[in-house]
């Protein structure tokens, strides 16, 4: 069997194709073989051994593999046997694990696939999972509007989708004439300058003065700043991730400084969920459901051999991704 593995972390030659030999299923088990595998942000940070929850090296990466039940462990479900499934590292008890032709998980963690959705749109499932998660995270506030910067992006497209199937108007930022062509097709209401310096007073404009209920961001630095001051009253900026590093200002001396405006900020983590593993299924299923009944749609995908796996992760280096990257063994 090949499997990408990780030896020694660092930059996409960190990717290494590996034989292994064919897993097992063991007592309680099945075995999956794969038809498409997700790429995301969380498997760059195994490649730079920087993940948080990160697997022991030798290390595979990978947090969604899309494929058939083929082998069944003593005691498995026998009608699971020939089902295509969806499997997600989040369901796991080590994280990874999904760059590989085949992999052997608890007969539970599988998620039945219906019939008619294709591999690689199912493998944007846990992205549609973290975008509903994400839209509870906010704390339950009406959001009539909300801010989604990298719009265009496998999380981005995902939470503008959800946003507009829960009624909200989407702004957004999209840095690419094709990334700007498909975050309008996929819902995005207004695009605005990429740019922190320029967020704030634009979507006040589109907004009437208000300004926006939710801003999600995943880049930190000056953009948490911006996001902050483009709230509307009672608004709440939701971070779930800091790839540019902590803002320069520091970020509750911000919110006191718009103290009537009452703002929140809350970090985010889907691993909140390790802890709520039955609610983490009940998102699952519920974007499993919006996705078989056409009310959220998968993302384009950019389809590569496994063997390209350097070249998948050298794309998400650049920021050079429109909507999903997925493997095929």
């Amino acid at each position: 069997m090949r499997a990408i593995r990780v030896h020694t972390p660092g930059g996409p030659e960190a990717l290494v194709l590996d034989e292994l030999p064919w897993p097992e299923p063991a007592a309680g088990e099945v075995r999956v073989r794969a038809e498409a595998i997700g790429v995301g942000r969380p498997d760059v940070l195994i490649r730079q051994g920087t993940y948080k929850w990160m697997p022991p090296l030798p290390a595979t990466p990978g947090a969604e593999l899309v494929g058939t039940v083929e082998a069944l462990g003593d005691g498995a479900p026998r009608e699971l046997l020939g089902r295509r499934v969806l499997v997600s590292a989040r369901e796991l008890t080590q994280r990874g694990g999904c760059y590989a032709e085949a992999i052997c998980v608890p007969a539970a963690a599988p998620f039945v696939l219906p019939e008619g959705l294709a591999a690689a749109d199912a493998a944007s499932l846990p992205n549609v999972q973290l975008a509903l998660a994400l839209m509870q995270a906010h704390g339950g506030l009406p959001a009539a509007s909300v801010f989604v910067p990298g719009a265009a992006g496998g999380v981005g497209s995902a939470l503008t989708q959800v946003a507009r199937a829960k009624g909200a108007t989407v702004y957004g930022t999209a840095r690419s004439d094709d990334k700007r062509r498909f975050a309008l097709a996929n819902g995005v209401t207004a695009l605005v300058t990429p740019d922190p310096a320029a967020i704030t007073d634009e979507l006040r404009t589109l907004t009437g003065g208000r300004g926006v209920d939710v801003a999600f961001d995943h880049l930190g630095g000056e953009w948490l700043t911006a996001c902050l001051h483009a709230l509307a009253p009672m608004g709440m900026l939701v971070s779930y991730n800091l790839i540019l590093g902590f803002p320069a200002r520091e970020t509750l001396r911000e919110q006191r400084a718009l103290l009537g405006r009452s703002l929140g900020v809350r970090t985010f983590s889907m691993h909140t969920y390790d802890e709520w593993p039955a609610q983490r299924r009940a998102l699952m299923e519920e974007a499993i459901a919006l996705m078989a009944a056409g009310r959220v749609a998968a993302p384009p995908t950019l389809r590569l051999p496994m063997a390209d796996v350097r070249s998948a992760h050298e794309r998400l280096d650049r920021g050079d991704v429109l909507g999903k990257i997925v493997l095929v063994p």
